[in-house]
């Protein structure tokens, strides 16, 4: 178990966890995993609720940070239906600056539309100024480890020993192409893989405190950076106040960090 050097104050978050069922096909379980183990080790309580087809708007009203996986297209078909009917509920809470982290098919949602490559489109909830195309089979899907850097977009949580390390890693697979609008800022820049599309080294997206992104792998456990972050949001939203949160020993994180970024930059 890892250990704090700080005593924390007492702090009680409740994760929202997005179609688990449905929306968890690379891995993303990691993040909550990553999530609720961290903020454990510093004595935050922490509540995961499991939000499945049919759940209520009060229990998505009741979370303080929120997080949506990835999925095929059938299953992103299904899950649609559903969401819609809590669309302004869930734009009231991005719009409110409530944390939350999109992957893939979840980042697809929160834009105006996803075009199949059969040339069928599906309306998304049209919550963030972007969309996204599959331009078929003559296109290769976008695969492979990628490195993105984030500038200041993220910062540490807390006052480490070393400098702040602006690079996220993890690993893409998405078919489509995602292309952002004039108001939403792009999350990173590629510096190696393919990112939004391919073509404008963009990755992912941020607006306010919403964050889009293709990093699978998946993307908390290997930038523990950007996991604190999410969570000391969570906290200065919910309790009105700025926090710093104790430190943890995340040496076995940026080992495996550095290690892809290093396994990347030797590829290329």
């Amino acid at each position: 178990m890892k250990n704090s050097n700080l005593k924390p104050e007492t702090y009680n978050l409740t994760l929202g966890w997005l179609y688990p069922e449905f929306m968890s096909t690379y891995g993303d379980r990691g993040n909550i995993i990553s999530i609720t183990k961290r903020c454990e080790w510093r004595d935050i309580q922490i509540e995961v609720k499991n939000l499945e087809i049919g759940f209520e708007v009060q229990d998505l009203n009741e979370c303080d940070l929120l997080f949506m996986g990835g999925a095929q297209d059938q299953q992103q078909k299904i899950v649609a239906s559903d969401l819609k009917k809590k669309k302004e509920v869930l734009k009231g809470l991005i719009e409110k600056e409530t944390p939350g982290l999109y992957i893939c098919g979840a980042y697809q949602f929160l834009g105006k539309y996803y075009k199949e490559a059969d040339g069928t489109t599906i309306e998304g909830l049209g919550l963030l100024d972007l969309y996204t195309e599959n331009p078929g089979e003559q296109h290769p899907r976008l695969i492979g480890n990628i490195v993105a850097e984030v500038h200041d977009l993220i910062s540490y949580a807390y006052k480490p020993d070393q400098e702040l390390d602006s690079t996220l890693v993890g690993f893409e697979n998405h078919g489509g192409r995602t292309y952002l609008g004039d108001n939403i800022k792009p999350f990173g820049k590629v510096l190696s893989g393919f990112g939004n599309n391919g073509e404008d080294k963009t990755e992912g997206a941020v607006y306010k405190n919403s964050f889009g992104s293709y990093l699978h792998g998946p993307i908390l456990p290997k930038n523990p950076h950007f996991a604190d972050y999410l969570i000391k949001l969570a906290i200065e939203r919910k309790y009105q106040k700025k926090i710093v949160l104790s430190p943890l020993d995340d040496s076995i994180e940026w080992q495996a960090h550095k290690a892809i970024a290093k396994r990347i930059a030797d590829s290329v």
